[in-house]
């Protein structure tokens, strides 16, 4: 498949991108263990946005993988994954703040950046606020969730070099943060860059 753009998202950064109805996005885990928090929305009405609910509904999996449809707040599908070498991602863990990092892990953790920082700031470019962040999907990311409804943040299960492939089924609006977080092991404790390439149509 032809390549319209690939760049490379540094450790801690965010990116953001148009993707057109029909092109793939990939996005390639370069060393592996690292978490891409993730958020799409309708490039043309951004009031349109990924709900975790109706995805997680409408597929009957709290998991991602290779034929889960992101759907909208209005049951519209934004993308579709066409291809994933991993097997599974998380849609529960949401992204970490200040706050969380602070509730979790101690208040020595404030000034560390996070996820949703990202998010504001590339958003901003985008005209969206606080107000549009909405639960988001963890692309790598491992959170099990035990029979008591208890879950965690454990080791991820990628591997340097795996890549999902997702096929936008309208023009969408994505945003990533390549998660920042070094407080808990779905980084390796350890950030590190990932690969973005859209793809032409087929």
């Amino acid at each position: 498949m032809k390549s319209v753009k690939t760049e490379i998202v540094p450790a801690r950064a965010a990116w953001s991108s148009v993707v057109r109805a029909g092109e793939t996005l990939t996005v390639t885990d370069l060393r592996g263990n690292q978490a891409v928090d993730f958020l799409v929305y309708d490039a043309h009405d951004t009031s349109v946005r990924y709900s975790a609910p109706d995805t997680i509904h409408a597929q009957g999996s709290i998991f991602l993988t290779t034929g889960s449809v992101l759907l909208s707040n209005e049951h519209t599908p934004l993308m579709t994954v066409v291809a994933d070498d991993v097997g599974r991602h998380d849609t529960v863990g949401g992204a970490c703040s200040k706050e969380s990092n602070t509730l979790r892990y101690g208040h020595h953790t404030w000034a560390q950046h996070a996820c949703v920082d990202n998010f504001l700031a590339e958003g901003a470019r985008h005209g969206l606020g606080k107000r549009d962040l909405v639960s988001n999907i963890n692309w790598y990311m491992n959170v099990p969730v035990e029979k008591d409804g208890t879950l965690g943040i454990v080791d991820g299960l990628s591997a340097p070099g795996l890549s999902l492939t997702l096929r936008a089924e309208q023009d969408v609006l994505v945003l990533v943060s390549n998660c920042p977080q070094i407080n808990n092991p779905c980084n390796g404790f350890d950030p590190t860059p990932v690969k973005m390439t859209i793809g032409a149509p087929a």
